[in-house]
């Protein structure tokens, strides 16, 4: 229990609200992961996060699968594979770099702004060009998946190139949802024992350790009440008003990670 207590209200309220945005992001609204980077990041640290966040999301992804296993569309996976698994091992070793530099000098949090202020500019470029990204190419297949291997093991951040990706093959909303909810299982279960070998090699600058655990254990119901909320909310809310919201707050949130 003391572990529990050691834990500031600050990172209980954002925290909180972080596990109830990524169960609300896998009822429909991958977008609204995109805030849940930095606020763990200033709740947690940038590293640290980056450990605290990968079990909400495996379990979140549980769900998400459960809903809509049957419309993966493996083909798309199957071309993204070897590529990611480079982009993770390239994020391992970055964390490795940044783990040696010590604690007291955070860098993290730095990356994390910079990448999500990346992914909003993606997101921008998306609703202008639209249709006509070429998704296909061997070069956009090749940086979709080193990108996505790279920031998912950095950051937990790669919703956004994969959704970029895949809406620019025009696939059906179910086929959308399955084939991201099947990647991101695998991904992230994937990442668990680079996780635990980094923290073992870095101890005193673990990323995964009995009291993120036990965070995490907490936070999970936030899950719940997110999935419910989303699947409540979103027919109530127009597509629009909720895309810049969470467009705003991200990029005053990555700002912020940046100047602190």
């Amino acid at each position: 229990m003391q572990l529990f207590m050691d834990l500031t209200y600050q990172q209980w309220i954002l925290g909180g609200l972080a596990a109830l945005l990524i169960g609300f992001s896998k009822t429909g609204m991958p977008g609204a992961g995109i805030v849940v980077v930095p606020l763990l990041a200033t709740a947690f640290g940038g590293r640290q996060s980056v450990g605290v966040m990968l079990p909400l999301l495996i379990f979140a992804d549980i769900f998400a699968v459960t809903w809509y296993r049957r419309h993966a569309q493996w083909d798309r996976l199957w071309r993204l594979a070897p590529l990611v698994a480079v982009g993770i091992a390239v994020g391992a070793a970055f964390l490795k770099l940044t783990g040696d530099a010590g604690p007291s000098k955070d860098r993290m949090n730095v990356i994390i702004g910079a990448i999500v202020l990346a992914m909003l500019a993606l997101s921008l470029i998306r609703q202008k060009i639209g249709d006509r990204m070429t998704p296909h190419h061997p070069v956009a297949v090749a940086s979709t998946g080193c990108a996505a291997g790279f920031t998912t093991t950095a950051s937990n951040a790669a919703g956004p190139i994969m959704a970029i990706y895949l809406q620019g093959m025009g696939l059906p909303k179910a086929q959308f949802m399955g084939t991201t909810a099947w990647f991101f299982l695998v991904v992230n279960v994937a990442k668990l024992p680079v996780f635990a070998a980094l923290s073992l090699i870095n101890p005193s600058n673990p990323m995964i350790s009995a009291r993120s655990l036990l965070a995490d254990l907490a936070l999970c119901p936030w899950i719940l009440v997110g999935v419910w909320v989303g699947r409540w909310f979103l027919p109530r809310v127009s597509q629009s008003s909720f895309d810049a919201l969470v467009l705003i707050l991200a990029a005053v949130a990555a700002v912020k990670l940046i100047l602190q």
